[in-house]
């Protein structure tokens, strides 16, 4: 039995819930995945997991050991890409979560820079606007844009998106353009609301130092970027975005910006990690190019 192989499947079916889920993602026969886990839990003799036709959890000796697996495993791949050629050309598979408007826009534009630099590391992109529970999911690292509110996870800030306030010209010919947030009155607004929380989003102004929502009516909401901006086309209210985000459409005129002396406050983007993670060298030559794409000027933001 390969023990170090052994620890890496059980640690992903603790993590993923299930050795389907784990087989799949490690890319292995379910067969060979159970006969590994039979194998080790008879080397410890001890039970590492509780096994059901719904779930599969750790034991209590399971819990413990899987602490101690993903502290060992994370050192053998440090120590491996310290002594080895791996530290100056990671190798491997990582894998990525982010909002699909930054990886459509941003990332993905510039990814060849990164695969030509790093040419074996193999990239899985989730582009998602929900979150992703990232040790569940077995994601390395995900990229969110807003407070960084999960305090079990890594964070290193990558950016400050500045934002826009936004309108279709048909429903600025029929309500008027606004030329300060207390002219709003009469105007209508596209909701955004989370589906994981159910939080809302409207428009939100600075009155002085004070940072204050603005409540309007709405007709529409939705829980996607894509639909924000198509609602927002389709003339059912004002928005607010990142720049990035609606750059095109501001270039062909489908979209019109509005209060532009008075800017909402901008959007911090983070990546985060699981802690286990910090030591992964894929991981840290990602977030290490992503700092320098948003470094650039017109990344994200109008160009200076």
């Amino acid at each position: 039995m390969d023990r170090f192989n052994a620890m890496r499947v059980f640690t992903r079916i603790v993590e993923l819930g299930g050795f389907a889920r784990a087989a799949d993602s490690l890319q292995l026969p379910r067969a060979s995945v159970t006969i590994l886990i039979k194998q080790l839990e008879a080397h410890l003799g001890v039970q590492l997991l509780h096994r059901t036709t719904r779930q599969v959890s750790p034991t209590l000796d399971g819990a413990a050991y899987y602490q101690r697996c993903v502290r060992l495993l994370a050192d053998l791949e440090e120590t491996e890409a310290a002594f080895s050629l791996a530290r100056h050309n990671p190798r491997g598979t990582l894998r990525v979560d982010m909002p699909a408007g930054i990886g459509r826009l941003i990332v993905i534009p510039a990814l060849p820079e990164f695969s030509t630099r790093y040419p074996l590391i193999e990239l899985e992109i989730g582009l998602n606007d929900r979150p992703v529970d990232l040790v569940r999911e077995g994601v390395d690292c995900a990229l969110r844009g807003g407070p960084a509110l999960d305090e079990s996870l890594v964070a290193r800030p990558l950016a400050q998106l500045q934002q826009v306030t936004c309108a279709s010209p048909g429903y600025l010919r029929q309500y008027g353009t606004p030329q300060s947030p207390d002219a709003l009155e009469g105007h209508r607004v596209v909701e955004y609301f989370s589906s994981v929380s159910g939080k809302r989003y409207g428009l939100e102004f600075f009155f002085g130092d004070e940072l204050r929502p603005v409540e309007l009516p709405k007709q529409v909401a939705v829980n996607s970027a894509d639909g924000y901006l198509a609602a927002c086309e389709a003339g059912y209210g004002l928005v607010q975005t990142p720049y990035y985000h609606v750059a095109r459409e501001l270039q062909a005129g489908t979209l019109q910006e509005v209060l532009e002396a008075f800017p909402p406050p901008a959007l911090p983007l983070t990546a985060l990690y699981p802690p286990q993670r910090h030591l992964s060298t894929r991981v840290r030559v990602f977030i290490d190019w992503l700092v320098e794409v948003f470094a650039r000027p017109g990344s994200h933001a109008r160009r200076p």
